[in-house]
């Protein structure tokens, strides 16, 4: 297994562990592998597994380190994801950033299925997930209202304005505990909330990031209509209301266009980009000295 030292600070790595990163990538429902050709290496973690090992390979001109949110099979369900261990293993590579793709459903008229969304705003709607860093040691209070990195949410914009055109800029949504899908009567709750889309992942993996001075950008996909309310209330279809094998019929589709917009943001991203210090360097610093498990 590789055991990453997390003093290493020059891009050259040491024998035996896995090379230094600044931007990392994780793959939502059907994205499970983003370079043709690939490092891979397992990360011992302080708080168990990784939900797959971390990959490392080219993609916009950058070295990235990819990691799939529920596993290669898609064998990890949404509330037992090690969001703790996924976020430590990508900060010991040294990730300042984070790319993040999304499978949504579309709770709103405006976000129909085939959407590209930059999300911006999460309301969180889970129970029962280890969501800090800070729960020995010390307490530290994130400043969350925020949640994605605004440079990197304006540089992602900015490179999908340049080559897409239409995609939302923005969007809030609701992270609900998984893995059913929503009743009619909750997906009308969700748009009422002020919700846009709604997905069973984003919480509490964007706080832990941020909990590590790491930036987020989120990318996602509306595959589906929900329970079947969208585009209308007035509409009675449920053509594309949510289904398991609707949703990956069409992340199957989508999957080039997917990468397609990833790679743009992540050429977009500056080499010397560093998001703010919302947790104390010192904090940080004591989360990442913990011992690792095996």
């Amino acid at each position: 297994m590789t055991s990453v030292p997390r003093e290493l600070s020059t891009d050259a790595p040491a024998s035996g562990s896995a090379p230094r990163v600044d931007i990392a990538v994780i793959g939502g429902s059907g994205l499970y592998s983003l370079f043709p050709e690939a490092e891979s290496h397992v990360i011992d973690t302080p708080y168990g597994p990784t939900s797959s090992p971390v990959t490392i390979g080219e993609i916009g001109g950058r070295r990235v380190a990819f990691l799939t949110r529920h596993g290669g099979d898609h064998s990890v369900p949404p509330h037992r994801i090690g969001y703790r261990a996924n976020i430590w293993a990508l900060a010991s590579l040294g990730a300042r950033a984070i790319v993040s793709s999304s499978a949504v459903g579309g709770v709103h008229p405006d976000y129909p299925p085939g959407t590209l969304v930059v999300t911006d705003q999460f309301i969180d709607r889970t129970w029962g997930r280890a969501d800090t860093f800070y729960d020995e040691g010390s307490v530290q209070h994130l400043a969350a209202a925020d949640p994605f990195d605004p440079m990197l949410r304006s540089l992602a914009v900015d490179a999908l304005a340049a080559e897409l055109g239409s995609f939302a800029p923005s969007g809030t949504c609701v992270v609900i505990q998984g893995p059913r899908f929503s009743t009619r009567a909750e997906s009308v709750m969700w748009r009422q909330l002020g919700a846009h889309t709604v997905n069973m992942t984003m919480a509490p993996e964007v706080p832990l990031a941020a909990e590590l001075n790491i930036g987020t950008v989120n990318l996602s996909f509306v595959t589906d209509s929900d329970a079947g309310l969208a585009p209308s209330d007035d509409d009675e279809t449920d053509g594309d209301a949510v289904s398991a094998e609707l949703v990956f019929s069409r992340l199957a589709e989508a999957q080039p266009r997917i990468v397609a917009a990833i790679e743009r943001i992540v050429s977009s991203i500056p080499a010397d980009y560093a998001s703010g210090e919302l947790i104390a360097p010192a904090a940080v610093a004591e989360v990442l000295a913990r011992p690792v498990t095996r």
